[in-house]
């Protein structure tokens, strides 16, 4: 991965993505350290990747040109 950074083949999103993605696992894994129900754990990583998703898109959207 990091061959792709450095090459420049990564996009925004994908970074913005992957970023998001570890933030994730890291709160599930708190969440199973704190004995919280897998059930529950798993409705909270379904909901914060569809999160993730729309704020990527969003955060890394080009701008549409000015319309003349």
């Amino acid at each position: 991965m990091l061959c792709l950074l450095q090459a420049g083949v990564m996009s925004s999103f994908g970074t913005y993505l992957i970023g998001f993605l570890i933030l994730i696992v890291g709160l599930a894994f708190a969440a199973y350290l704190l004995n919280l129900p897998p059930m529950w754990i798993g409705v909270g990583v379904v909901v914060l990747v569809g999160i993730g998703v729309l704020s990527a898109t969003s955060k890394t959207k080009q701008k549409d040109p000015p319309s003349q």
